[in-house]
Order: C-alpha cells, then structure tokens, then sequence
C-alpha cells in the first residue's frame, strides 16, 4: 500500500465513523469518504475496500449506539420495553404493535383516545433520556427498523440491539403522539368555529321567526307589566294595603315597646301585620305573572339565548355561539392543555394566551356564569391578544373585572391553537410542532457558510460575497422592485396585452389564442400512435428493471443483501401491485406464483420512503440522458400542482379541501419541463408550503431553478423563501388584478401603470425592517437548505401571519417585493404568460396519468397511516416514470423507423408527443410474469435529431397550441 493509500485509507476511516453516527446508509458514508478523499488530492484505493470498511465501521458505530441507548435505561424500563413484544392488546395483537398505530381521524372518541395513548407511551419511560446525544437522522432509522419488523422477528435480534430498536421507535411514537394530539386539538377547534359559523348562518336564515317570536313574547310581558294588566293591578292592591297598615302605624317610635304599640293599636297588633304580609303576597304574585310569561316562552335562559343569537347576527359575532358547539370537547380539551400531556411553551416573550389558559385551568371547575378576571397575584388577565368580538364576548359592561366563563374559555382555546398553527406556542417533546427556532443553525456556523451559500444559490456573485451584507441585501431587492416596475411602465405601450381602464385604474389582460396543432405535428402524432408497440405494465415494469437497475435500491432496513431467491422479480412484481393501488391479496389472484402475504411482506419489509426515493431518481436520470427528453424541455423548469386523492376517512391527514370540495387528501407531483415526475409527496388542504420541498428533497440529477405552480403558489412566505434558495417562483395567477403591487417607497409614482399600485403613498414595502432582519433571513434560509428544518414546517408556521413573528414579518416584506416583481412581469410578458400555463397544464396531465395507472381499489387510498400512505404515492410515482420512460424509448425506436423511411422530423412537431400514451397498454385480466425472465436488449439513448432550435425559441407545446 503506498503512503497516498494509507493517509487516504485513515482519512476514510476517519469521515465515514464520523458521519455513521448520523447516518445509516452504507452508500452515503461511501460518498462522503470519497469526497474527503478526493478534496485531499489522494490517490483512492479500490472501491470494494471502501464498501468493507464502510460496513465494518457503521456496525461498530451502531452497536455503539444501541449500547449507549440500552445503558441509559434502568431495568425495569428495559423489561417493560421487552414486555411490549409478548403482552396481547385488545385486538389480539401485541402491545408492540400499539406503537405504530396512526392516529384516526378527529372525532371527539379518538381526541380522548389519544390522551389516553400518551398517557400510555410517557408511563414506559423518559425517551429523551435514552436518546441522548443519538443524532436525529439515527434515531428515525433505528425507529423504521423496529417498525419494518413485526414482534417475533425483534425477538431474534441480541438483547441490546432489540432494546435499542424498540427505544428509539417508542420515542418517535411518543413525538408522534404529540404532534397528532396538537394536530387534533387544532382541527377540533377549527370544526368547532366551522359548526358556530354554520349556525349563524341558520341563524340568518331563520332570523325573521327569531325576531318575531322574540317581539311577540316581548309584547306579552309588557302586557303584563302595563297599566291595566296583572301586574300593575297587584301592584296598585299591595301599595294599598301597606298604606293601611303605616297609617295605622303612623307616629309610633321605632322602638317603641311591645306594650306601646298594643296600646295604640287597642290590641290589634296581629291584623296590621297580617296586612302587611298580604301585600307582600299581592306584590310577589304581580311579579310572579311577568315569570311565569317568560317561562311559558321557554324560560329565561331560552330568552337570552334567542336574544344573543339575533344580536350574533347582527355583528356576525359566530364568537358568541362557539361555546355551545364546544360541549364535551371542553373537558378534553382542559385535560389535554394539562402539564402532564402537553406542554406548551411560548417562542417569543409574549406568553399571554399561555397565562390566559392557565388562568381558565384555574377555574375549570366553576359552573357559575363568571369568573374573577384577576389572577392569583391579582393582577387583571391581560386579552389584548384577542380580537374586537372576543373581547365583547368575554366583557360584561355590568360585571367589571369579571369574565364571562364560557365565552373566555372557547376564546383561550380559539387563540391557543391557532399559536401553534403559526409555531407561536410550542409543543415540549414533539416533533412537528416544537420551537422550530431551535432547529436552526448556529449563528456561528451559518457566518461560516453564509459566502459560499450566497454564490451557490445566486445571491452574488463569486467576488460579492464578502461585501454582502444587510444593505447589499436591501439595495438588491429595491434594485430588483424598481428594475422592474420600471421596465413594466416602459413598456406599457407596446404591451398589447395589458389595457389599463384611465377612469376605474381596473387592470385587464387580453386572452390569447393558442395557434393550434400545425398539420404536420398532427401527422406524426397519428403515426406514431399507430405505431406503438402493444405493452403490459408487468413487462415495462420488468424492462425499466433490467435497463436503469432501480431496483437495486430495494431491500431489508438492516442494509444486508436481499433474502430472496428472485429480488429483481418480486421487487418488479410489489412494484406493479402497489403502483397500481391494487391490495397484495386481490393481486395474488390474477399473479400466478404467489401470495399476498408474500407480497404484503416484500412491501412492508423491503421498501421504504427513502429508497423509493433513490428508485425514482434513477428513472428521473436515465430520462434525463436519453435525447428525446430534450424534445420538451431542458430540465430548468418544474411544475407543482397538486390533485385530490381518494383516502378513508379515518385519518389525520384527510379533510375536505377548499379547493377541491370534497373530502380525501392532496397527491402533491413536481413535474420536470421533460414531462417525468421529479417528487411526490402527500399532504393536506394547503399546497404551497410543499413547492420548495419537493426542490430541496429532490436529488436527482434533473435540477430545475424555476418553479411553476397554481394560484395556491402565492402565499408571501413561499415567494421569500424560494428568493432566497436561488428559485424563481412563477405560479399561473389566475386573480392578478385583485392582488396588491407594492412601491418601493411612499413617493415613487408611474406614469403609465401607477393604478396598479392603488393609492400614492400606500403599500409601500418597509425595507428598514427588511434589513433589521437580515441575519436571521439568512439564518433560516442556510438551515432550510441544510436540511436541519424543513421547509414545509417552516412555511406552515409563517403562512398565518403571526403578529408576534418578527421572522414572519420580514418574510412577508420579502415575499412583497418578489411577489410584486413577477406580477409586474406576468401582465408584460406574454410568452412568460403561455410557458406558466403550458407548465400547469402539463402537470394536470400527468396527474390524470398517474391516476389512470393507480386504478386499483377504485383510486383510494386504503391505508389510514400517512406513512403508508406516502409509500403507496411513491409506488404510484415509480410506476408512472417507468412508464414514462419506456414510452419515450418506444416514441424514439418509431422515429428512427420513421427516419431511416425517409420522413423529415421537425423537432418543434416531436415536441408535441405526449409521454402520456396509453391505448397501447394492457392493464387488465391475469398478469402474466412470464416477462420477468425476459433480458431486454439495451437500449438507445441517441436520436438524430437537432433540439437546439426549440431552447433557441423557448418554445414549449403548449405555446404551439397543444396545452394539455
């Protein structure tokens, strides 16, 4: 061994036990080693002694780990750990598997349920004491390890190991808990506000009957009370007969004797009393006739509630029905807000909704109407935080420093959920909703980054990093927001597309005509079809295995060799099965040769989110090299759209989408301009926090800068955030007029478009909070890009406009600038116009094939686990990019017939071959898997044809007319 391979051999050793504490993956500790290595200009020794040292080294690594972990806990802890895999559940399972369950969806029963299930997971031990010091990413591989393996296969593994395993899936499964319950407690209140504006909506409907029932009971009690009626009448006897009695008393002394008093009534004390009592009896019955009037109405609380649902109306104060749709989610609620289930932590110095919800714990158990609204230092509860209704439910003009109970408890809980949607409260132990400021980097280590940062994403240049600074920032953004309102004032008349009304100042762009497909693009597309070779999913599936090896990718999470006897067979055959959304029972039915265990099995086993990942991305670069991919683009650009998917009900994750108006959840697809998925991912009604997401996880060779999405695209914090990851958000605006454009200062002014920015001297962008911020942006934008916080938690905490947040403000200020630059482009550029549509099209269109390929179960989802159910749309991914790719290949074998016959290919007709074939593909009756055995010839990357002239044109189809 030379000097150059043993220095290199100690600096592999070196890198890789380092990163194998926090990693798992034997091929990216390889990675990294050869990087070190390389950095250090040293000559490499062969690649299986990398992959054998890499190996070694990461088992002592984690058995080091386990060891760790198994050390930490006492005995009992680690006997009761171990108790899991024996004890039944009630379902006649083990308690082990009570740990992967996935919470349902938030109904009252499963709310209370899941209180229960923490209570459960925190009696087995404090996890945050075992994983102490494990790295995040060691823990979630540890805890997938265990919950890839049912209870008798972890009772094969040595003691520590086991113990190792179930440890970190318990501390995952508590964090989990956590989150789901935070979650819940979320979607319980938001239903609840849902139900009390529903109401008042009825409440509207139903306000005339209200009203005139309330005038006509009203009209009876002053009946009653009026001169004339019973009440006036006894009042009028009762003054009477009390006058009686004081004349005959007149002139006594009040303390006057017992024999005085005889004296001057001669005796006859008892009648004059009596008298006395009478006209109290009289006086009480008058009243007596107005209480039994209203309580012929329905009471008096029947009363005050009719009155109280008219005034709602009247203000649209549903504020003041919310406590009644509350009713047995208050004492869950409570139970839950205790310390020992949640724990709950301000971000920010401003605690006042935490100090509010303590003190309605305090008096959780007053049944009374009102509470004291002092504390226990008796200091007034400060609700400033609350709005202008809240605070006229809560206040009563005649109870000063009283709250009225019911009123303030449904605000507390109004206002403490929605400060964990924006990450103002934090959940203690959980995952999603934890401070997310802690997951930032260090001050320190983002200062050491920041330069090359700011080049890689093209903030500056290679020579301006050391002078970017906070002004520089700033200087570039007004560079930016003047730059291009400029150039859109210019060029305003010879915009031919954009009409200003010079009366109204209304904005309005003129639709454009898509030109049509040309003859000759027609001709061929028709050819083409005609031409595509008949094809079984099984068997593209199989080829799509042999040529790109995706996969290799697949197999056991403790990284050995796959225990197969055919891997590549049965990992094509789980691959069909679940890429189809068929159930592995109903699949072995039309598969000959095996069982839905056995498929069933493989899946849960063998793969997982991560290596359908790593699967997709080389179907994504096997695309990329073949030449045809260039004829619809050059990978610069993606589209991001999500579509609804059909899933049970019984889940966190579903819920009836704005959007869409029907219930289920959202397959989220990033679409390369080459028409193949890039990312895939689920998530709930709100789209936009999972367009960067999907950039930062993709981790093909396929790297798009531009980004273009629906109208859901259009939330500040997203348009910030992308700026500052070096992404150009472009989302088709559909309501552009109705949206603000923002001036850089109060007296800039237009001469042409000065409309489009509303009134001069209003909706200017504060540029000095811009630049007070700007070490934190850069903080934050450095650790969505390293990954130690994700960008979809980051932007579900910034999207609610959090006034506590001087994080969200500077975002949103951002977000103005870069926002208001490309409506200023859109309304200017016509051919920019046309590429977004075309982009958002596509993406619709490739949705609709993956759905066509997904036809098992009817396109619904089974799964009630997120996990499962991300697996089954990364199934769904893999399967249509294999289809993708296998059709292209097909599209270009036909066009070199088609050349070697003589035709002249145009490419600008080429582009307009659609992927997304297939009437030539077989998806029903008994699949075959004779194709399995089958070694496809390699194929042909080449076509001999020029794509230059359509990147010279920037065209796309859709910009021919051929918008899908």
């Amino acid at each position: 061994m030379t000097y150059d391979q043993a220095k290199a051999r100690r600096i592999v050793e070196q890198s890789i036990r380092k990163e194998a504490a926090a990693k798992n993956r034997p091929a990216d500790l390889i990675n990294i080693a050869l990087e070190k290595v390389v950095e250090a200009g040293l000559e490499l020794p062969g690649f299986s002694t990398f992959d054998k040292m890499a190996s070694k080294i990461r088992t002592e690594v984690n058995a080091s780990i386990c060891a760790g972990i198994h050390d930490r806990m006492s005995a009992a802890q680690r006997a009761g750990l171990m108790r899991l895999l024996e004890e039944r559940d009630s379902d006649g399972t083990t308690l082990f598997n009570r740990l992967k369950k996935p919470a349902k969806d938030p109904t009252w029963s499963h709310f209370k349920n899941l209180t229960k299930r923490l209570e459960w997971l925190d009696e087995l031990g404090d996890t945050d004491v075992w994983m102490d010091g494990v790295a995040a990413g060691k823990i979630t591989d540890f805890a997938g390890e265990a919950a890839a393996a049912d209870a008798s296969e972890l009772r094969d593994f040595v003691p520590v190991k086991r113990i190792a395993l179930v440890a970190a899936l318990t501390h995952k499964a508590r964090m989990r808990v956590r989150d789901d319950l935070a979650t819940m407690f979320c979607k319980r209140v938001a239903t609840k506000i849902k139900e009390a504006k529903a109401e008042l909506e009825e409440i509207r409907l139903a306000e005339r009957e209200i009203v005139e029932a309330l005038i006509g009971d009203y009209r009876t009690v002053l009946k009653h009370i009026d001169e004339g009626g019973p009440a006036q009448e006894a009042l009028t006897k009762a003054a009477a007969m009390t006058a009686e009695a004081r004349q005959a008393l007149a002139g006594l002394d009040g303390e006057a004797s017992v024999d005085e008093v005889a004296t001057r009534l001669e005796g006859r004390v008892s009648p004059a009393v009596l008298s006395l009592v009478k006209a109290q009896v009289v006086q009480a019955g008058g009243f007596g006739t107005v209480t039994r009037a209203v309580e012929a109405f329905g009471g008096f609380a029947k009363q005050y509630e009719q009155i109280e649902k008219v005034s709602a109306h009247h203000g649209d104060f549903w504020e003041a029905l919310l406590y009644g749709q509350i009713g047995r989610d208050r004492a869950v609620m409570f139970d839950l807000a205790d310390n020992d289930k949640l724990k709950f932590t301000a971000t920010s110095e401003d605690s006042r909704v935490l100090e509010a919800l303590a003190h309605a714990q305090r008096h959780q158990a007053a049944r009374g109407e009102y509470i004291t609204a002092f504390n226990e230092e008796g200091k007034e509860v400060d609700i400033s935080f609350a709005t202008q209704n809240w605070r006229k439910a809560v206040l009563d003009k005649t109870r000063t420093g009283q709250f009225v109970r019911k009123h303030f408890e449904a605000m507390v809980f109004t206002a403490l959920a929605e400060e964990l949607r924006t990450g103002d409260v934090a959940v203690v132990g959980s995952e999603e909703y934890a401070d997310w400021s802690e997951q930032l980097l260090a001050r320190e280590v983002v200062q050491e980054t920041l330069g090359s940062y700011l080049v890689e994403v093209g903030l500056c240049e290679p020579g301006e990093s050391a002078e970017f600074d906070a002004k520089f920032f700033r200087r570039q953004l007004e560079d930016k927001l003047r730059n291009a309102a400029a150039a859109a004032d210019a060029g305003y008349s010879e915009n031919e597309g954009l009409v200003i009304d010079p009366e109204t100042g209304i904005p309005s762009l003129k639709a454009f005509r898509a030109d049509g497909q040309r003859p000759s693009a027609k001709r061929l597309e028709q050819e083409i079809k005609a031409r595509m070779p008949e094809r079984s999913l099984m068997g593209i599936v199989a080829r799509t295995a042999y040529w790109v090896e995706w996969w290799r990718r697949f197999g056991p999470p403790s990284g050995n060799e796959p225990k197969l006897t055919d891997p590549l067979g049965r990992y094509v055959i789980v691959t069909f099965v679940k890429g189809t959304n068929m159930g592995p029972y109903e699949a072995a039915r039309h598969i000959p040769g095996v069982s839905g265990h056995e498929l069933s099995y493989v899946a849960n086993k063998h793969f997982s989110i991560v290596l359908l990942y790593e699967a997709v991305a080389d179907l994504v670069n096997a695309h990329a090299r073949l030449d045809i991919s260039q004829a619809r683009g050059d990978g610069t650009a993606v589209a991001a759209d999500g579509t609804r998917m059909d899933t049970y009900l019984d889940d966190l994750l579903s819920e009836t989408s704005v959007r869409y108006g029907k219930p289920g959840g959202i397959a989220y697809h990033h679409v390369s301009d080459t028409h193949i998925a890039l990312f895939t991912l689920p998530c709930g009604v709100w789209e936009a926090v999972y367009i960067i997401e999907g950039l930062l996880k993709n981790t093909s060779e396929v790297q798009p800068t531009t980004v273009h999405a629906d109208t859901q695209g259009q939330s500040f914090p997203v348009f910030a955030l992308a700026h500052l990851l070096g992404f150009d958000l472009m989302p088709r605006i559909r309501n552009w007029k109705e949206l603000t454009f923002y001036r850089p200062s109060k007296q800039t002014e237009y001469v042409h478009i000065d409309a489009l920015f509303g009134e001069p001297g209003k909706h200017v962008i504060d540029f000095d909070l811009i630049e007070s911020q700007f070490c934190h942006l850069m903080r934050v934008a450095v650790s969505v890009r390293e990954g130690t916080i994700s960008s979809s938690t980051l932007l579900r905490r910034l999207r609610s406009g959090s006034r506590k947040n001087a994080t969200y403000a500077a975002f949103r200020e951002v977000g103005r600038v870069i926002r208001t630059v490309q409506l200023l482009r859109y309304p200017s550029d016509a051919p920019l116009r046309r590429r977004v549509t075309a982009a958002t099209n596509e993406v619709e269109s490739f949705n609709r094939f993956s759905q066509w390929i997904g036809f098992g179960n009817r396109g619904v989802i089974a799964d009630n686990d997120p996990i499962e159910q991300e697996k089954a749309m990364k199934f769904n991914a893999l399967l249509t990019n294999a289809v993708i790719f296998h059709n292209v290949l097909d599209i270009a074998e036909i066009v070199r017939q088609l050349l070697e016959e003589g035709w002249e290919i145009d490419p600008e007709d080429l582009a307009h071959i659609s992927p997304y074939l297939t009437e030539h593909i077989n998806r029903f009756g008994e699949y075959s898997t004779h194709e399995l055995g089958i070694q496809p010839e390699a194929y042909d990357a080449k076509l001999d044809v020029d794509f230059t002239p359509l990147r010279e044109q920037d065209l796309t189809p859709a910009d021919l007319g051929q918008a899908a």
